[in-house]
């Protein structure tokens, strides 16, 4: 939005903003943030930045816990939410150290940044351009317990099936059946009017949107497809967009969550990742001769991402929810290959993009419980150790498989490479196969150890608490 600190000072005078908002990613993935009054913005704030615990971010130990942050005034918007008007833009993590701050390793921005650099001095391209599918549930009520006498969940919203027989409010029926959502109407489609202002909030804060509809999902599943952008620029919209839709949902009376799998039974929610890469301006992955009119780059790249996949779900499925939607019967991909239009598949390259510029391929088992920065990151690292190492898909029994695997007798099925059942299998994939992501220098070993240290506690914690279905089964005997 800016380039100088004399725009931001102009702007905040002719637009009488009171407030300045600083968000930084932490290393799970949230926004944490931290407001200055406008008037106490400087220089030498967007030189020298502001302190903050690193500690509590994870980033850093109790004992050397003194950052600072520094604030990209490119990415200033305006808070929509907030009654005192608010300038809010994106803080870079940096380690204090003299005569000069450096840029912190491991904040998940500096290695989106750094991946897009090593993509460009490899040669293959000069630009990857992601368009991400969000697909997230709008409920009206949620309730949680979790101690040790009990423990469990509610969920409630008005338009699913099991309230097709309340009777304490006015029911006018029109309830939406189980898995039966997929691009319904008014009047089932309660949400309609809800998604628009959400997609328009979008594009106002400059997130283009292609489309929006129900999902499958009846009790209020949604989908939001945005226009292509940059790793690290996808990454920062991502963020905002989660930002956006949930607190456009909290401020209406309704909670929004990007929970892989929220309900039981239903479809769960991903984070569907289309990707394209160009060089000049020309697409790398087009070939007219091509399997499914694919370049060897881009099934090079295909090859990468399925090679790596179990390594790459520590990082783009990092939640123990994450396994409960890569199941099969519900869309979401549980064989490791490709194919064209099959949504069954790891990656899908869809039919319907002909044009050159438009060839692409979706990696499907993401979602939105990742750090966008990091599993953005490593997508890429994956694709591109597969076009270093001329890595083939099909050589490597990939396939193309253009049939529905779900319905391969067990005998074919268990030709094809499965998925992590649950997140500590990931997280053993990714302790064994890392090597692509350290490559230049782009993701840190520190980083990856953390992470792998801090996710197997938190599966450890799940893993440990008895479960409900348990009693069931288990109580009597």
């Amino acid at each position: 939005m800016f380039t100088s600190y004399e725009d931001v000072v102009e702007y905040c005078l002719k637009h009488s903003i009171k407030m300045i908002d600083f968000k930084i990613i932490d290393l799970i993935g949230r926004w944490r943030h931290l407001s200055i009054p406008s008037s106490r913005l400087t220089p030498d704030i967007l030189k020298c930045g502001i302190g903050f615990d690193g500690s509590n971010y994870g980033f850093a130990p109790i004992e050397k816990s003194d950052m600072v942050f520094i604030p990209d005034i490119s990415s200033a918007v305006i808070d929509p939410f907030t009654k005192v008007p608010t300038l809010s833009m994106i803080g870079d993590v940096y380690v204090i150290s003299e005569p000069e701050n450096y840029r912190f390793d491991q904040d998940p921005r500096a290695i989106a940044y750094k991946a897009e650099e090593y993509m460009k001095s490899s040669g293959i391209a000069d630009e990857i351009r992601l368009g991400p599918e969000f697909e997230f549930y709008v409920f009206d009520h949620i309730n949680y317990e979790c101690s040790p006498q009990k423990v469990g969940f509610r969920i409630d919203t008005e338009q699913a099936i099991w309230n097709s027989n309340a009777d304490k409010y006015q029911n006018l029926g029109y309830k939406i059946p189980l898995k039966g959502g997929y691009h319904i109407t008014p009047p089932q489609d309660v949400l309609y009017d809800l998604r628009a202002r959400m997609c328009l909030l979008m594009e106002e804060n400059n997130i283009p949107v292609k489309y929006h509809h129900h999902e499958v999902g009846g009790p209020g599943q949604i989908e939001i497809e945005v226009e292509f952008g940059g790793l690290r620029e996808m990454a920062d919209r991502t963020m905002l967009t989660k930002y956006l839709i949930k607190n456009l949902a909290f401020s209406e009376g309704k909670t929004a969550t990007f929970m892989p799998k929220p309900l039981f039974g239903e479809a769960g929610s991903g984070l569907h990742v289309h990707i394209q890469l160009f060089k000049n301006n020309k697409p790398v992955f087009y070939d007219a001769n091509g399997y499914s009119q694919l370049s060897k780059e881009a099934l090079y790249f295909i090859g990468g991402l399925l090679k790596h996949a179990p390594a790459l779900l520590g990082f783009t499925n990092p939640s123990t929810n994450s396994y409960k939607r890569l199941v099969p019967g519900y869309e979401a991909p549980v064989s490791i290959c490709f194919a064209t239009a099959n949504r069954s598949a790891v990656i899908r390259v869809p039919a319907y993009a002909k044009d050159p510029s438009h060839k692409r391929f979706e990696f499907r088992p993401s979602d939105a419980t990742c750090n966008p920065y990091l599993a953005f990151s490593a997508m890429l690292m994956a694709g591109l150790d597969g076009i270093v190492n001329k890595i083939d898909p099909t050589a490597e029994g990939f396939g193309p498989y253009d049939v529905n695997l779900y319905n391969l007798p067990p005998e074919e099925q268990a030709k094809i490479k499965s998925l992590p059942r649950s997140l500590d299998e990931a997280l053993d994939a990714l302790k064994k196969d890392h090597d692509f992501l350290l490559a230049g220098g782009v993701f840190p070993q520190k980083l990856i150890d953390i992470w792998i240290e801090n996710k197997r506690q938190e599966a450890q914690r799940v893993n440990n608490i008895p479960h409900p279905l348990e009693f069931e089964l288990y109580y009597d005997l």
